[in-house]
């Protein structure tokens, strides 16, 4: 179940776990969207495909990703999800750190108007 989800324009996530020392997602990227390249200041991320085919840009070098395989998207470093298939791609996100708000993400880029200035 659920702790919380939220939709967003390229897609949705789902808290499973929200500890002190570390917070689990599962992301959803729908087809022919990507996240935001962004940072963040006070977590890394480890993600794991569970589902189709996710192409992962991190620190400006492009990696792919199947079901089953894990990337590392250490403290600092820009990093962004792309779905370039035609159906939805599912990533287990493991975060850990010292503060897992959303307001602890600096956008690089964004599709949908949100960088920062």
């Amino acid at each position: 179940m659920s702790l919380e989800h939220d939709d967003r324009p390229w897609g949705s996530y789902d808290v499973l776990v929200d500890a002190e020392d570390h917070k689990v997602k599962t992301i959803t990227v729908l087809p022919g969207k990507r996240l935001s390249y962004q940072r963040h200041e006070k977590r890394g991320e480890h993600w794991v495909v569970a589902r189709g085919t996710l192409t992962v840009v991190l620190e400006g070098d492009t990696f792919t990703r199947n079901v089953g395989e894990s990337i590392d998207v250490p403290r600092g470093a820009a990093h962004r999800m792309v779905n370039d298939s035609d159906s939805p791609v599912v990533v287990i996100e493991i975060q850990h750190g010292d503060y897992f708000g959303e307001d602890d993400i600096e956008r690089l880029e964004d599709d949908f108007g949100r960088a920062d200035a």
